[in-house]
Protein backbone atom coordinates (compact mmCIF):
# COMPACT_ATOMS: atom_id res chain seq x y z
CA UNK A 1 0.00 0.00 0.00
CA UNK A 2 1.41 3.37 -0.97
CA UNK A 3 1.90 6.03 1.67
CA UNK A 4 0.34 9.43 1.26
CA UNK A 5 2.50 12.32 0.10
CA UNK A 6 3.86 14.20 3.10
CA UNK A 7 3.24 17.92 2.94
CA UNK A 8 3.26 20.90 5.30
CA UNK A 9 -0.08 22.24 4.01
CA UNK A 10 -2.11 19.33 2.60
CA UNK A 11 -4.64 19.90 -0.16
CA UNK A 12 -7.97 18.53 1.01
CA UNK A 13 -10.62 17.60 -1.55
CA UNK A 14 -13.86 18.36 0.30
CA UNK A 15 -16.70 16.71 -1.64
CA UNK A 16 -20.06 18.46 -1.60
CA UNK A 17 -22.20 15.33 -1.23
CA UNK A 18 -25.84 15.32 -2.27
CA UNK A 19 -26.93 18.93 -2.92
CA UNK A 20 -30.40 18.10 -1.56
CA UNK A 21 -28.87 17.44 1.85
CA UNK A 22 -26.83 19.37 4.40
CA UNK A 23 -23.48 18.80 2.68
CA UNK A 24 -23.12 22.22 1.04
CA UNK A 25 -24.24 24.10 4.14
CA UNK A 26 -21.96 22.29 6.59
CA UNK A 27 -19.04 22.99 4.25
CA UNK A 28 -19.98 26.67 4.11
CA UNK A 29 -20.63 26.79 7.85
CA UNK A 30 -17.32 25.13 8.68
CA UNK A 31 -15.30 27.09 6.14
CA UNK A 32 -14.07 29.92 8.41
CA UNK A 33 -12.67 27.33 10.82
CA UNK A 34 -10.11 26.25 8.25
CA UNK A 35 -8.26 29.54 8.63
CA UNK A 36 -6.47 31.19 11.58
CA UNK A 37 -8.75 33.70 13.26
CA UNK A 38 -11.46 32.84 10.74
CA UNK A 39 -13.90 31.10 13.05
CA UNK A 40 -16.43 33.22 14.85
CA UNK A 41 -17.14 30.53 17.41
CA UNK A 42 -14.86 28.25 19.48
CA UNK A 43 -11.29 27.82 18.27
CA UNK A 44 -10.89 24.48 16.51
CA UNK A 45 -7.37 23.04 16.45
CA UNK A 46 -7.18 22.44 12.70
CA UNK A 47 -3.74 21.86 11.16
CA UNK A 48 -2.79 24.14 8.30
CA UNK A 49 -4.32 22.88 5.07
CA UNK A 50 -5.61 24.01 1.68
CA UNK A 51 -9.21 22.80 1.31
CA UNK A 52 -10.82 22.77 -2.13
CA UNK A 53 -14.51 21.99 -2.55
CA UNK A 54 -15.33 19.43 -5.24
CA UNK A 55 -18.88 20.29 -6.18
CA UNK A 56 -20.98 23.04 -7.71
CA UNK A 57 -20.16 26.76 -7.25
CA UNK A 58 -23.83 27.79 -7.29
CA UNK A 59 -24.71 25.29 -4.57
CA UNK A 60 -21.80 26.42 -2.42
CA UNK A 61 -22.64 30.12 -2.90
CA UNK A 62 -26.27 29.46 -1.96
CA UNK A 63 -25.16 27.52 1.12
CA UNK A 64 -22.88 30.36 2.23
CA UNK A 65 -25.79 32.79 1.92
CA UNK A 66 -28.00 30.36 3.84
CA UNK A 67 -25.48 30.34 6.70
CA UNK A 68 -25.28 34.13 6.70
CA UNK A 69 -21.65 34.19 5.52
CA UNK A 70 -20.09 36.91 3.42
CA UNK A 71 -18.24 34.37 1.29
CA UNK A 72 -18.13 33.87 -2.44
CA UNK A 73 -17.57 30.62 -4.34
CA UNK A 74 -14.58 30.90 -6.70
CA UNK A 75 -14.49 28.34 -9.55
CA UNK A 76 -11.07 26.75 -10.13
CA UNK A 77 -9.85 24.62 -13.03
CA UNK A 78 -7.91 22.04 -11.00
CA UNK A 79 -6.50 21.37 -7.54
CA UNK A 80 -3.14 22.72 -8.76
CA UNK A 81 -4.87 25.91 -9.89
CA UNK A 82 -6.36 26.31 -6.43
CA UNK A 83 -3.12 25.44 -4.62
CA UNK A 84 -1.04 28.12 -6.34
CA UNK A 85 -0.93 31.21 -4.12
CA UNK A 86 -3.69 29.67 -2.00
CA UNK A 87 -3.32 32.01 0.92
CA UNK A 88 -3.45 35.07 -1.31
CA UNK A 89 -6.52 33.97 -3.27
CA UNK A 90 -8.63 32.15 -0.68
CA UNK A 91 -9.69 32.47 2.92
CA UNK A 92 -12.78 32.76 5.13
CA UNK A 93 -14.53 34.87 2.47
CA UNK A 94 -13.40 33.06 -0.69
CA UNK A 95 -14.14 29.35 -1.23
CA UNK A 96 -12.37 27.53 -4.11
CA UNK A 97 -14.79 25.19 -5.88
CA UNK A 98 -13.83 22.70 -8.59
CA UNK A 99 -16.98 22.32 -10.74
CA UNK A 100 -17.50 18.59 -11.29
CA UNK A 101 -21.16 17.80 -10.61
CA UNK A 102 -22.87 18.61 -13.91
CA UNK A 103 -25.45 21.26 -14.74
CA UNK A 104 -28.31 19.69 -12.79
CA UNK A 105 -26.79 20.03 -9.31
CA UNK A 106 -27.88 23.63 -8.73
CA UNK A 107 -31.49 22.79 -9.65
CA UNK A 108 -31.91 20.11 -6.98
CA UNK A 109 -34.32 21.10 -4.23
CA UNK A 110 -33.49 20.65 -0.57
CA UNK A 111 -34.84 17.41 0.85
CA UNK A 112 -35.55 15.84 -2.56
CA UNK A 113 -34.49 12.22 -3.08
CA UNK A 114 -33.67 12.37 -6.79
CA UNK A 115 -31.31 11.02 -9.42
CA UNK A 116 -29.80 14.45 -10.02
CA UNK A 117 -28.68 14.71 -6.41
CA UNK A 118 -27.25 11.18 -6.45
CA UNK A 119 -25.41 11.86 -9.71
CA UNK A 120 -23.93 15.09 -8.39
CA UNK A 121 -22.60 13.36 -5.27
CA UNK A 122 -21.18 10.47 -7.31
CA UNK A 123 -19.38 12.78 -9.74
CA UNK A 124 -17.85 14.86 -6.98
CA UNK A 125 -16.60 11.75 -5.18
CA UNK A 126 -15.27 10.16 -8.38
CA UNK A 127 -13.39 13.32 -9.31
CA UNK A 128 -11.89 13.53 -5.83
CA UNK A 129 -10.79 9.88 -5.90
CA UNK A 130 -9.08 10.39 -9.26
CA UNK A 131 -7.33 13.48 -7.88
CA UNK A 132 -6.16 11.61 -4.77
CA UNK A 133 -4.90 8.62 -6.77
CA UNK A 134 -2.97 10.93 -9.11
CA UNK A 135 -1.47 12.87 -6.21
CA UNK A 136 -3.23 16.13 -7.08
CA UNK A 137 -4.78 16.22 -3.59
CA UNK A 138 -3.46 14.81 -0.34
CA UNK A 139 -6.72 13.62 1.22
CA UNK A 140 -10.47 13.44 0.67
CA UNK A 141 -13.07 14.69 3.16
CA UNK A 142 -16.61 13.77 2.18
CA UNK A 143 -19.95 15.35 2.98
CA UNK A 144 -22.86 12.88 3.04
CA UNK A 145 -24.56 11.31 0.05
CA UNK A 146 -27.96 9.61 -0.03
CA UNK A 147 -27.91 5.92 -0.92
CA UNK A 148 -31.38 5.85 -2.52
CA UNK A 149 -30.56 8.91 -4.65
CA UNK A 150 -27.32 7.23 -5.66
CA UNK A 151 -29.26 4.17 -6.82
CA UNK A 152 -31.77 6.33 -8.71
CA UNK A 153 -28.81 7.76 -10.62
CA UNK A 154 -27.83 4.23 -11.68
CA UNK A 155 -24.95 3.72 -9.25
CA UNK A 156 -25.63 0.55 -7.30
CA UNK A 157 -23.31 0.95 -4.34
CA UNK A 158 -24.23 0.73 -0.66
CA UNK A 159 -22.25 3.88 0.14
CA UNK A 160 -19.02 5.85 -0.02
CA UNK A 161 -16.81 3.08 1.35
CA UNK A 162 -17.64 0.56 -1.35
CA UNK A 163 -17.18 3.12 -4.16
CA UNK A 164 -13.79 4.09 -2.77
CA UNK A 165 -12.67 0.46 -2.43
CA UNK A 166 -13.69 -0.44 -5.99
CA UNK A 167 -12.09 2.60 -7.59
CA UNK A 168 -8.92 2.09 -5.55
CA UNK A 169 -8.82 -1.59 -6.49
CA UNK A 170 -8.67 -3.00 -2.95
CA UNK A 171 -10.57 -5.86 -1.33
CA UNK A 172 -9.07 -5.70 2.19
CA UNK A 173 -10.76 -2.56 3.50
CA UNK A 174 -12.94 -1.38 6.33
CA UNK A 175 -14.97 1.47 7.73
CA UNK A 176 -14.00 2.91 11.07
CA UNK A 177 -15.66 5.46 13.31
CA UNK A 178 -13.14 7.46 15.31
CA UNK A 179 -14.18 9.50 18.31
CA UNK A 180 -11.39 11.86 19.30
CA UNK A 181 -10.81 13.11 22.83
CA UNK A 182 -14.07 14.54 24.14
CA UNK A 183 -16.02 14.77 27.41
CA UNK A 184 -18.08 11.68 26.47
CA UNK A 185 -15.18 9.25 26.95
CA UNK A 186 -12.50 8.85 29.60
CA UNK A 187 -9.66 8.15 27.16
CA UNK A 188 -7.41 11.14 26.40
CA UNK A 189 -6.55 9.59 23.03
CA UNK A 190 -9.98 8.72 21.65
CA UNK A 191 -11.73 5.54 20.58
CA UNK A 192 -11.79 3.77 17.21
CA UNK A 193 -14.38 1.25 16.02
CA UNK A 194 -14.10 -0.87 12.88
CA UNK A 195 -16.94 -2.98 11.48
CA UNK A 196 -16.63 -6.54 10.21
CA UNK A 197 -19.71 -6.14 7.99
CA UNK A 198 -21.09 -2.91 6.57
CA UNK A 199 -24.10 -1.87 4.51
CA UNK A 200 -26.18 -5.00 4.15
CA UNK A 201 -29.12 -6.79 5.68
CA UNK A 202 -28.75 -8.40 9.08
CA UNK A 203 -29.29 -11.83 7.53
CA UNK A 204 -26.44 -11.21 5.08
CA UNK A 205 -24.20 -9.76 7.78
CA UNK A 206 -24.61 -12.81 10.02
CA UNK A 207 -23.89 -15.15 7.12
CA UNK A 208 -20.68 -13.29 6.26
CA UNK A 209 -19.10 -13.41 9.70
CA UNK A 210 -16.06 -15.66 9.45
CA UNK A 211 -12.69 -16.29 11.05
CA UNK A 212 -11.02 -14.55 8.13
CA UNK A 213 -13.24 -11.47 8.17
CA UNK A 214 -12.83 -10.92 11.91
CA UNK A 215 -9.06 -11.40 11.77
CA UNK A 216 -8.80 -8.99 8.83
CA UNK A 217 -10.67 -6.24 10.67
CA UNK A 218 -8.62 -6.71 13.84
CA UNK A 219 -5.55 -6.10 11.70
CA UNK A 220 -7.00 -2.99 10.07
CA UNK A 221 -8.05 -1.51 13.42
CA UNK A 222 -4.68 -2.33 14.97
CA UNK A 223 -2.86 -0.51 12.17
CA UNK A 224 -5.16 2.51 12.31
CA UNK A 225 -5.06 2.98 16.07
CA UNK A 226 -1.28 2.42 16.18
CA UNK A 227 -0.96 5.34 13.75
CA UNK A 228 -3.24 7.46 15.93
CA UNK A 229 -1.60 6.56 19.25
CA UNK A 230 2.01 5.86 18.37
CA UNK A 231 1.86 2.67 20.44
CA UNK A 232 0.22 -0.75 20.49
CA UNK A 233 -3.54 -0.21 21.00
CA UNK A 234 -5.72 -2.09 23.47
CA UNK A 235 -8.43 -3.72 21.38
CA UNK A 236 -11.68 -5.48 22.24
CA UNK A 237 -13.84 -7.61 19.95
CA UNK A 238 -17.63 -7.72 20.18
CA UNK A 239 -19.66 -10.89 20.21
CA UNK A 240 -22.33 -11.36 17.58
CA UNK A 241 -24.92 -12.92 19.88
CA UNK A 242 -26.36 -11.61 23.14
CA UNK A 243 -24.29 -12.50 26.23
CA UNK A 244 -21.55 -13.69 23.84
CA UNK A 245 -23.86 -16.73 23.32
CA UNK A 246 -23.46 -17.94 26.94
CA UNK A 247 -21.28 -20.88 26.01
CA UNK A 248 -23.19 -21.70 22.85
CA UNK A 249 -26.74 -21.40 24.15
CA UNK A 250 -27.56 -18.57 21.73
CA UNK A 251 -25.38 -19.39 18.74
CA UNK A 252 -22.02 -20.80 17.75
CA UNK A 253 -20.33 -17.91 15.95
CA UNK A 254 -18.31 -16.81 18.99
CA UNK A 255 -16.78 -20.25 19.49
CA UNK A 256 -16.39 -21.15 15.82
CA UNK A 257 -15.14 -17.90 14.25
CA UNK A 258 -14.63 -14.92 16.53
CA UNK A 259 -12.65 -16.40 19.43
CA UNK A 260 -10.21 -18.25 17.09
CA UNK A 261 -9.60 -15.00 15.17
CA UNK A 262 -8.87 -13.17 18.42
CA UNK A 263 -6.45 -15.90 19.46
CA UNK A 264 -4.60 -15.74 16.14
CA UNK A 265 -4.33 -11.95 16.37
CA UNK A 266 -2.87 -12.29 19.88
CA UNK A 267 -0.30 -14.77 18.53
CA UNK A 268 0.59 -12.11 15.94
CA UNK A 269 1.34 -9.63 18.71
CA UNK A 270 -1.94 -7.74 19.02
CA UNK A 271 -3.16 -6.65 22.44
CA UNK A 272 -6.71 -7.85 21.80
CA UNK A 273 -9.39 -9.56 23.87
CA UNK A 274 -12.85 -10.96 23.29
CA UNK A 275 -15.41 -11.79 22.17
CA UNK A 276 -17.36 -9.85 24.79
CA UNK A 277 -21.02 -8.75 24.88
CA UNK A 278 -21.15 -5.39 23.12
CA UNK A 279 -23.19 -3.67 25.85
CA UNK A 280 -20.48 -4.18 28.46
CA UNK A 281 -17.54 -3.85 26.06
CA UNK A 282 -18.57 -0.38 24.86
CA UNK A 283 -19.10 0.71 28.46
CA UNK A 284 -15.56 -0.41 29.31
CA UNK A 285 -14.27 1.45 26.24
CA UNK A 286 -16.15 4.59 27.25
CA UNK A 287 -14.43 4.35 30.62
CA UNK A 288 -11.01 4.23 28.97
CA UNK A 289 -10.15 0.52 29.16
CA UNK A 290 -9.86 0.08 25.39
CA UNK A 291 -8.50 2.16 22.50
CA UNK A 292 -10.43 0.34 19.79
CA UNK A 293 -13.30 -2.06 19.27
CA UNK A 294 -14.14 -4.47 16.46
CA UNK A 295 -17.92 -4.40 15.97
CA UNK A 296 -19.44 -7.30 14.07
CA UNK A 297 -22.15 -5.39 12.22
CA UNK A 298 -23.00 -1.80 11.28
CA UNK A 299 -25.44 -0.76 14.00
CA UNK A 300 -23.52 -2.50 16.77
CA UNK A 301 -20.74 0.04 16.37
CA UNK A 302 -22.66 3.04 15.06
CA UNK A 303 -25.29 3.26 17.78
CA UNK A 304 -22.74 3.11 20.59
CA UNK A 305 -20.42 5.75 19.11
CA UNK A 306 -23.24 8.10 18.16
CA UNK A 307 -24.75 7.90 21.62
CA UNK A 308 -21.37 8.89 23.05
CA UNK A 309 -20.99 11.95 20.80
CA UNK A 310 -22.34 11.77 17.25
CA UNK A 311 -20.97 15.11 16.11
CA UNK A 312 -17.45 14.58 17.43
CA UNK A 313 -17.14 11.31 15.49
CA UNK A 314 -15.38 10.84 12.17
CA UNK A 315 -15.86 8.14 9.54
CA UNK A 316 -12.48 6.88 8.29
CA UNK A 317 -11.85 4.49 5.39
CA UNK A 318 -9.19 1.89 6.24
CA UNK A 319 -7.03 -0.13 3.88
CA UNK A 320 -7.06 2.33 0.96
CA UNK A 321 -3.96 3.74 -0.77
CA UNK A 322 -5.42 7.22 -0.18
CA UNK A 323 -6.69 9.15 2.85
CA UNK A 324 -10.45 9.54 3.15
CA UNK A 325 -12.43 10.77 6.10
CA UNK A 326 -16.06 11.81 6.37
CA UNK A 327 -18.76 13.11 8.64
CA UNK A 328 -20.40 10.48 10.82
CA UNK A 329 -23.93 11.56 9.94
CA UNK A 330 -26.22 11.45 6.91
CA UNK A 331 -27.77 13.92 4.51
CA UNK A 332 -30.38 15.05 7.08
CA UNK A 333 -32.96 15.90 4.42
CA UNK A 334 -35.41 16.85 7.18
CA UNK A 335 -33.35 19.94 8.11
CA UNK A 336 -31.62 20.65 4.79
CA UNK A 337 -32.03 24.26 3.76
CA UNK A 338 -32.76 25.53 7.27
CA UNK A 339 -29.19 26.62 7.94
CA UNK A 340 -28.99 24.82 11.29
CA UNK A 341 -26.93 21.70 10.50
CA UNK A 342 -24.00 21.18 12.89
CA UNK A 343 -20.51 21.48 11.42
CA UNK A 344 -18.40 19.79 14.12
CA UNK A 345 -18.17 16.36 12.47
CA UNK A 346 -16.93 17.88 9.20
CA UNK A 347 -14.33 19.94 11.05
CA UNK A 348 -13.17 16.82 12.91
CA UNK A 349 -13.03 14.85 9.65
CA UNK A 350 -10.84 17.56 8.10
CA UNK A 351 -8.60 17.57 11.16
CA UNK A 352 -8.02 13.80 11.05
CA UNK A 353 -7.43 13.84 7.28
CA UNK A 354 -4.92 16.67 7.58
CA UNK A 355 -3.06 14.95 10.43
CA UNK A 356 -2.58 11.78 8.37
CA UNK A 357 -1.49 13.83 5.35
CA UNK A 358 1.01 15.76 7.45
CA UNK A 359 2.50 12.44 8.57
CA UNK A 360 2.55 11.04 5.04
CA UNK A 361 0.50 8.04 6.18
CA UNK A 362 -2.73 6.37 5.10
CA UNK A 363 -5.17 5.10 7.75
Amino acid sequence: MADAKKTDAPILAVTMGDPAGVGPEIIAGAWPSFFPNGASGPAFALPKSRPVVFGDPQCVAAAAKLRGLDARAVPVDSPDDAARDYERKFGPNAIPVLPCCGADAARVKYGAICAEGGEAAFRALSCAIDAALSGSVDAIVTAPLHKEALRLAGHNYPGHTEILAERCGVSDFGMALYLGPCPAIASPTGLGVVHVTLHESMRSAVERVSYESVLEKIGLLRRFMTAILGREPRLGVCALNCHASDGGLFGGEEREYIAPAVETAREQGADVRGPFPSDTLFLDAKNGLYDGIVAIYHDQGHIAIKLMDMFAAVNVSLGLPIIRTSVAHGTAFNIAGLGIAKTQSLIEAARVAALFALRGETP
